[in-house]
């Protein structure tokens, strides 16, 4: 799969990218960050020239090749020039989830052996400095927000400005090593080493090269046709690679300009001031933002709840095919028209979609009911299927060719195959390097030829070359009669109800499925408000009778449809019981990008599992909890266990996992 370095034109670096985006689109916008409510903004000439005086301070630090420069923070320009600015040194930069507890912060820290470290603000040079007790090999600790920080010990501590200040005042004096250093980097060069979300194990760090990163970025932009007018708005964990793919390799492929909100609480009004043109998001934003539109609608009068369930049935029926291009009768597109006018348009307009030319969502299955409800309304939302280990991009949604039930066909110089046991293989120029300091896991997910396991189960349709994903592979098993178990598949299913927060569903090995359900407080809220129901706090919520109720109902629905899959048909859940606490990455239950970690679940609520098997209504819990300043405590609670009406199936022959 080599490539000649000149494969994209001589831009074989990250720093190569952003001095061609200094002569091609020097005053064109780069970055902007609202802070005090008040948008800032930096063209791509004042973007290198940060970037530059941060390279000279981190050399004047002292800083060698091949050095790791841990960056924690919220999504801000100085934290994603400080990415390249790590760069231009030689360097590689290692992001870090910024809300990542300390011993989880540690543990990257100490395995990627970062001498320097910069944070956004207090909090994380807290932390910081906690691990740094016990790690010796964090040297300098450099922070952007000095807020806080006046009475701390600065023998190793830096102010942002400062250190660029210094780099200024040494420009002359360290200009020649820097240019040195960046005429260094080439295709082969490491560009970012991004940590896995650690589903079943410690983290792993995925060491990208410029190839991959430069690669993928280019491929995609030219799939999408993206260019240097388009707006991103920059919100996702800046350790996940989708973040780093979009806002910055692709960035500065495209040369267009990278929008960082105030911060999480104001992210949705900042979406609607900048009106992005390309975004992304995980399935749970687009379920969330659906389930508020839901909510508000309920409490809407009573005309223009009419209205609007009015064009939104038009929506639904002609809205995608007028999207794709496809024929349509003249009195459909006037009612269509009409809708956008009243609603589409507004709704577009209130969730900051106005200008939406391309959108896509991935880590996630999509519910097709939520999947259509967006392109119904003539926003271009893809799927996408991707990895850490593929530098995003596997599979892609050309326009024309999106469906719910697909991840596409593979993206742009990228190989698929199948194997014997059903798990989807990929090879492409994104392909990582290595796990660093851990060549078995290395060896075992990248044979000799560059073909990649992605773990996952599925399938490439014949007529169509679209992949389908069924489940995680090693999730894929059988139940005790030998019937298909894909748990992910019925989880989703699950969840494509506003009220279902999360999903976890057993039955491997057993004679049926049961589940754990966490319901949404926002939405179950707003429900229990405008029924009259009073609550004192989640767990009161989550065991409300009226509430089982509502979920049950969810349940025996999903049975239904479920029960119309050949295969899958004996995934029906007979037994339920809704959570008395939120799965949470601070205990464990979830990795950081919300993806569930079923082992420590399985033993955490062992007790619960047995009990829905043994046929109790009901059973008693102990849970140890993580409190936001760090402080363990422990709820308890007596959950209740209700049966589920299944739809019965016959028996069939030969269903297995092959």
């Amino acid at each position: 799969m080599a490539q000649d370095q000149t494969a994209t034109g001589g831009l074989s670096s990250v720093p190569a990218l952003l001095a061609r985006n200094v002569k091609e689109f020097g005053g064109r916008p780069a970055y902007r960050e609202k802070e005090f409510g008040i948008w800032q903004s930096w063209t791509w000439a004042e973007t290198a020239e940060e970037i530059d005086a941060l390279a000279m301070g981190l050399l004047a630090l002292g800083i060698e090749r091949g050095d790791r420069v841990a960056i924690i923070g919220r999504n801000r320009p100085s934290h994603y020039w400080s990415m390249v600015a790590a760069q231009k040194c030689g360097a590689v930069p290692v992001p870090l989830y910024q809300d990542a507890g300390a011993e989880e912060m540690e543990f990257v820290l100490d395995h990627c052996g970062a001498r320097f470290v910069v944070c956004g603000d207090q909090e994380q040079v807290d932390k910081v400095i906690e691990a740094q007790e016990r790690l010796h090999t964090i040297e300098h600790v450099i922070y952007v927000d000095k807020r806080g920080m006046r009475k701390y010990d600065h023998a190793h501590l830096h102010w942002y400005d400062e250190v660029q200040a210094e780099g200024r005042a040494g420009h002359s004096r360290l200009e020649g090593e820097m240019a040195a250093r960046v005429a260094e980097l080439d295709y082969d060069s490491t560009c970012v080493m991004l940590y896995t979300s650690g589903t079943t194990g410690k983290p792993k760090g995925v060491v990208l090269s410029n190839r991959n990163v430069i690669e993928s970025a280019k491929n995609s932009v030219e799939f999408d046709h993206l260019g240097p007018d388009e707006d991103i708005l920059a919100y996702l964990p800046m350790a996940w690679v989708g973040d780093f793919i979009f806002s910055l390799g692709q960035a500065y492929w495209a040369g267009f300009c990278v929008n960082c909100p105030e911060d999480e609480h104001t992210m949705m009004t900042d979406l609607r001031e900048i009106g992005p043109t390309y975004f992304f998001a995980p399935p749970r934003v687009f379920e969330n933002l659906l389930t508020t539109v839901m909510i508000r609608m309920e409490d809407a009068g009573r005309i223009k709840k009419r209205m609007f369930d009015h064009y939104m049935e038009v929506a639904r029926r002609v809205g995608p095919a007028i999207l794709d291009g496809k024929p349509v009768s003249g009195r459909d597109r006037f009612a269509y028209w009409l809708g956008n006018l009243f609603v589409y348009g507004p709704l577009k307009n209130t969730l900051g979609f106005s200008r939406v030319r391309v959108g896509y969502t991935a880590g996630e299955a999509i519910g097709p009911e939520i999947f259509d409800f967006y392109r119904s309304l003539g926003i271009n939302l893809k799927q996408l299927y991707g990895q850490t280990e593929a530098t995003v991009f596997i599979t892609v949604q050309p326009d024309g060719e999106v469906r719910p039930d697909t991840v596409g066909v593979p993206a742009p110089g990228v190989e698929l195959r199948i194997d014997e046991g059903g798990e989807v293989y990929y090879r492409s120029p994104g392909t990582f390097v290595e796990y660093y300091k851990n060549p078995e896991s290395t060896a075992s997910t990248k044979d000799p030829e560059g073909w990649v396991a992605t773990g996952d189960a599925g399938f490439i349709e014949p007529d169509t070359g679209h992949l389908r994903i069924i489940d995680r592979a090693k999730d894929v098993g059988k139940m005790a009669d030998g019937s298909m178990f894909a748990p992910k598949y019925v989880e989703n299913k699950l969840k494509f109800y506003p009220n279902i927060l999360e999903a976890v569903v057993f039955g491997a090995g057993r004679d049926m499925c049961t589940a754990f359900i966490n319901i949404d407080l926002n939405a179950v809220g707003n429900w229990a408000e405008r029924n009259n129901i009073s609550y004192a706090s989640y767990q009161e919520l989550a065991g409300h009778p009226q509430v089982m109720d509502m979920i049950q109902s969810h349940v025996e629905e999903v049975n239904e449809s479920i029960a119309q899959d050949d295969m899958l048909s004996a995934c029906q859940v007979h037994r339920f019981l809704v959570l008395h606490k939120e799965l949470d990455a601070d205990d464990g239950e979830m990795t950081r990008t919300r993806k569930v970690r079923r082992g420590v679940i399985s033993d955490k609520f062992g007790e619960l599992v047995e009990a829905m098997y043994s046929g109790k209504t009901e059973q008693y819990t102990e849970t140890e909890v993580t409190y936001e300043d760090g402080r363990k405590g422990k709820i308890t609670a007596t959950l209740e266990i209700r049966d589920a009406k299944v739809v019965p199936v016959a028996p069939k022959q030969g269903i297995a996992a092959e």
